[in-house]
């Protein structure tokens, strides 16, 4: 069988960060919608959606918070554990930059123009 879940990498602009966790991303394909009227569905509406990566990293002594949070006009690459990437373009950060010190820990979110998996 295929390995499917487990390990993944994350980099932005080429430099791996320490993922930790689960991961979530999106392709930023449009959403189809019924249109539903009294009878019968009449058709559907098309809505964008935001191609983004998601997940949390380590807060290392090497990891520059700031510039994370500051991040525009970059390229997010996720490799899954299938062997395929979600790369986004044209990325920027849509984080808080709230950290947790428990286990050292920093949500992260990265959205992009578009998505590629490639």
């Amino acid at each position: 069988m295929a390995r499917i879940g487990g390990i993944i990498s994350v980099a932005t602009n080429g430099t791996r960060l320490d993922a930790k966790g689960s991961f979530s991303w999106n392709l930023g394909i449009p959403v189809k919608e019924n249109i539903i009227g009294h009878d019968r569905a009449h058709g559907h509406k098309e809505m964008p959606q935001t191609a983004f990566i998601e997940g949390e990293v380590s807060v290392t002594p090497a990891l520059d918070v700031v510039a994370l949070c500051e991040l525009q006009d970059a390229t997010v690459s996720l490799d899954l554990p299938n062997g395929k990437t979600v790369v986004l373009n044209d990325a920027f950060s849509a984080m808080e930059g709230t950290g947790q010190t428990e286990e050292g820990n920093l949500p992260v979110r990265f959205e992009g123009s578009s998505a590629d998996y490639v």
